[in-house]
């Protein structure tokens, strides 16, 4: 029998694309998206717990949709992702009374028993495969898309919640991969992200699978290699590395035809001290090798990194070497993100949260100028050259369409043109260079 959801996704990339993977089994169940929430038999909640704020949220949403449940007793509210996988004692679970599923993103293949279960007019009978991640996600009919290598997190970073929410790391099988991509380039898609917590740690379950041709042996740059041979896929990018398995052959892969002229590579901090107390496994010396080594081997490569501001016990001086490294380093762009304590994890149960929050407001402040200062001045090299634009979207400013999307370098580029554009790799005359926007015409 067909239902009406409602499905609503907080956070990363990979929340994105696991949201794809429940639309796929919700619609093999009979399921039909809708916008309007007022009109929906299910209404779920793919949640992030990165910081306090993002959960803060997910309980605003449920009183919501709580007094929609007052109007209509059939209605089933359930809550996934990064907020229900790291409730190991229940307290969560607790203090959110009337929501009916509560369950990690990896158990979502019980969703046709559970709604059975609240709503037996919904029983479906169809079979699901016992791993979520071999269920095909919904992709938009666009030229890009997600696919998720790895799953989980062995590093246990003290300020993070990823292990107790996802688990332990978890590599798919290369073939499931390179299938996934293969399909997804039939279909239309030029540009593949690859996904995983520290996406280039992957080791491939199934190793014998690699072609004999390939030359590298570290799995993730022969993952690259691979994902080069597929006809159609003419851009790929990943997110996101850790420093400390930065190696000099995932590098060289980079250089390899489809590959973004993109790094994202957070470093968190400048300060090697607050780096051990975040449990980081890298120093910020490590973290420079590897940007010497990548900028050596691909002189127009830009970078981009996280930071997070506040981490207990920085001090003024800690920051600064923060502020160093990255006028060093001289970043494109950086996610910058104020420390929020997480119940659970090391930091919360082993150091106190002792930089007041008008301090840390005032270290994000300082980044986020230097950050936008850098930003302007590099993008000012791209006026008078060409760039080579995947047009995303058609927005139209007054009697003028125009068009946007990024370049190899993921800059944001805009020009004009038309919705057929959408789709189209297009070179582009950038003649006018912003802080966060490249302007020019088609070539």
């Amino acid at each position: 029998m067909n239902f009406q959801y409602h499905l609503i996704t907080y956070g990363c990339q990979m929340n994105k694309n696991d949201s794809e993977r429940l639309e796929s089994l919700l619609q093999h169940m009979g399921g039909v998206p809708i916008k309007e929430k007022e009109k929906a038999d299910l209404i779920l909640l793919n949640t992030c717990s990165v910081r306090q704020t993002a959960e803060d949220r997910i309980y605003g949403q449920v009183r919501t949709f709580l007094r929609l449940k007052e109007k209509n007793s059939k209605l089933i509210i359930g809550i996934t992702g990064c907020m229900a996988g790291r409730d190991k004692n229940g307290k969560i679970r607790a203090s959110l009374s009337g929501v009916d599923l509560f369950f990690a993103i990896k158990d979502m293949t019980e969703l046709p028993r559970w709604i059975a279960g609240l709503r037996p007019d919904l029983a479906w009978k169809g079979e699901v495969p016992p791993d979520y991640l071999s269920l095909d996600p919904i992709t938009p009919h666009l030229p890009q898309a997600f696919v998720t290598i790895q799953t989980g997190c062995n590093n246990f970073c003290s300020y993070c919640v990823v292990p107790f929410s996802r688990g332990r790391e978890k590599n798919r099988p290369l073939q499931d991969i390179l299938k996934e991509t293969r399909s997804l380039a039939d279909k239309g898609v030029v540009e593949v992200t690859l996904l995983g917590q520290t996406v280039n740690s992957y080791v491939a379950p199934d190793s014998e699978h690699f072609s004999s041709q390939n030359p590298f042996h570290h799995h993730f740059a022969a993952l690259l290699w691979e994902m080069n041979q597929i006809p159609g896929i003419s851009r790929l990018h990943f997110t996101a590395p850790h420093p400390k398995n930065m190696s000099e052959e995932i590098i060289e892969a980079m250089t390899l035809p489809a590959h973004l002229s993109f790094l994202h590579l957070p470093i968190q901090c400048g300060s090697n001290e607050v780096l051990q107390r975040m449990n980081r496994k890298h120093t910020v010396e490590d973290y420079l090798r590897a940007f010497e080594y990548t900028k050596k081997r691909i002189p127009w490569i830009t970078l981009g990194t996280d930071i997070i501001v506040g981490f207990c016990g920085e001090t003024k001086e800690q920051f600064q070497e923060t502020v160093k490294v990255y006028k060093e380093v001289d970043f494109d762009i950086a996610y910058l993100a104020r420390y929020s304590p997480r119940s659970g994890t090391a930091a919360w149960r082993a150091f106190k949260d002792d930089v007041s929050r008008e301090e840390k407001k005032e270290r994000w402040e300082e980044l986020q100028v230097l950050m936008e200062g850098i930003s302007f001045r590099k993008n000012q090299a791209y006026v008078g050259n060409e760039v080579s634009v995947l047009v995303e979207r058609c927005e139209k400013a007054g009697e003028i369409a125009y068009v946007y999307g990024n370049s190899r370098e993921l800059k944001l580029t805009r020009f004009p043109g038309e919705s057929e554009d959408i789709g189209k790799i297009i070179s582009v005359k950038v003649t006018r260079a912003d802080t966060w926007l490249l302007e020019g015409v088609r070539v």
